[in-house]
C-alpha cells in the first residue's frame, strides 16, 4: 500500500511539491491540517470535547487533544477534512455548518518527527449526547467534556487541574463513564499561542 503524500510548503505558505508522510514529519516540512472543535452552551459556559488518543499512537499517546484532526493529503482542500469527523466519531457533518477560524500554524514534536502544521481550524456547535459518537477505536480511545473557562486557565497554569466528564474505552471492559481531575501533562502540547487563538475565538464566536 503506497505512502500518504502530503502537499509542502516553505516558511512563507509557496507551496512546493508534495513528499510522503513519513518524510515530512523526518524533516520537519510545512503541511496541510483540518481541525475541527465541538462545543456545547450551557447557559453562560461553554464546554469543549477532547478526543483521547489511542496509546498506540506514534505521536502524543494516550493524552487529551482536538475533537478531531487529521492530514489533508495531497491536492486535498479543507472541505475534504470533514471526513475526519465522520471516520473518528461517527458524525455526518455538512462543510456549510462548520464555523472556520481560518489558519493556525502550530509545530509539535516528538522522538523522530517535526509536526509543523498549517492548521485549517474550525468550530462545530453539537450538544447530542456522548452515546451517540461511534469511536474509531484505533485512532480514538474515549471522549471527555471540559469547561473552556477552567482549561484557559489551567493552560496559563493558574490552577494545578480541571474536571473533566465523559467516557472512555478500556479493552476487554467496553465504555466506562468517568469524571477525571487533569493536568496540563494529560493534554497534547499544542504551542500556547494556539490554543490561545482557539479560545478567544471560541469567545468571540459564541
Amino acid at each position: 500500500m503506497a505512502e500518504e503524500r502530503l502537499d509542502i510548503y516553505d516558511e512563507a505558505g509557496v507551496h512546493l511539491g508534495s513528499e510522503a508522510r513519513s518524510e515530512v514529519h523526518r524533516l520537519g516540512l510545512w503541511h496541510q491540517t483540518f481541525h475541527c472543535w465541538i462545543y456545547r452552551k450551557d447557559g453562560e459556559q461553554i464546554d469543549l470535547l477532547f478526543q483521547k488518543r489511542h496509546p498506540q499512537k506514534d505521536t502524543c499517546p494516550n493524552l487529551l487533544d482536538i475533537t478531531s484532526a487529521g492530514h489533508l493529503l495531497a491536492g486535498e482542500t479543507p472541505e475534504d477534512g470533514v471526513r475526519e469527523l465522520e471516520e473518528e466519531l461517527g458524525l455526518s457533518v455538512a462543510f456549510s455548518a462548520l464555523t472556520s477560524l481560518g489558519t493556525i500554524r502550530d509545530v509539535t514534536s516528538a522522538p523522530g518527527i517535526m509536526d509543523k502544521e498549517i492548521c485549517h481550524v474550525f468550530l462545530f456547535e453539537c450538544d447530542q449526547p456522548l452515546s451517540a459518537y461511534t469511536l474509531q477505536e484505533e485512532e480514538v480511545v474515549g471522549l471527555l467534556w471540559v469547561k473552556l473557562d477552567e482549561v484557559e486557565k489551567l493552560f496559563k497554569k493558574e490552577i494545578p487541574h480541571v474536571s473533566a466528564s465523559g467516557f472512555l474505552l478500556k479493552a476487554g471492559e467496553g465504555v466506562r463513564d468517568c469524571e477525571l481531575q487533569l493536568r496540563e501533562a494529560d493534554f497534547v502540547p499544542h504551542e500556547a499561542h494556539y490554543y490561545q487563538q482557539v479560545f478567544d475565538a471560541l469567545k468571540r464566536h459564541v
